[in-house]
């Protein structure tokens, strides 16, 4: 099981990104698939998850009305749309899979919201 997130960089205040994961050696619609952040100085927090089975979506407060996580099954791989970014929103983001027991993490991507 690998993952491969891509798409970080640098954004202006109100900017977008849009970040990409891609999986190999299993079917990110079987997971339950999320992304997460963690930020200089505080622990990784959950951003975006999106549920194996029905493909229902859960936000953080922080990022509700802003992000969008959705996946293509057919690329096998999931995104995170990010709207409206803050300054806030600037950490290390990773992408996770987690079926049952087992829970696989990408190496991370970094966003920076800066003016």
């Amino acid at each position: 099981v690998q993952l491969v997130e891509s798409g970080g960089g640098l954004v202006q205040p109100g900017g977008s990104l849009r970040l990409s994961c891609a999986g190999s050696g299993f079917t990110v619609s079987s997971y339950v698939m999320s992304w997460h952040r963690q930020a200089p100085g505080k622990e990784r927090e959950l951003v975006a998850l999106i549920s194996s089975t029905s493909g229902s979506t859960n936000y953080a407060d922080s990022v509700k009305g802003r992000f969008t996580i959705f996946r293509d099954n057919v690329k096998n791989m999931v995104y995170l749309q990010m709207n409206s970014l803050k300054l806030e929103d600037t950490a290390v983001y990773y992408c996770k899979a987690r079926r049952n027991w087992s829970a696989y993490w990408g190496q991370g991507t970094q966003v920076t919201v800066s003016s």
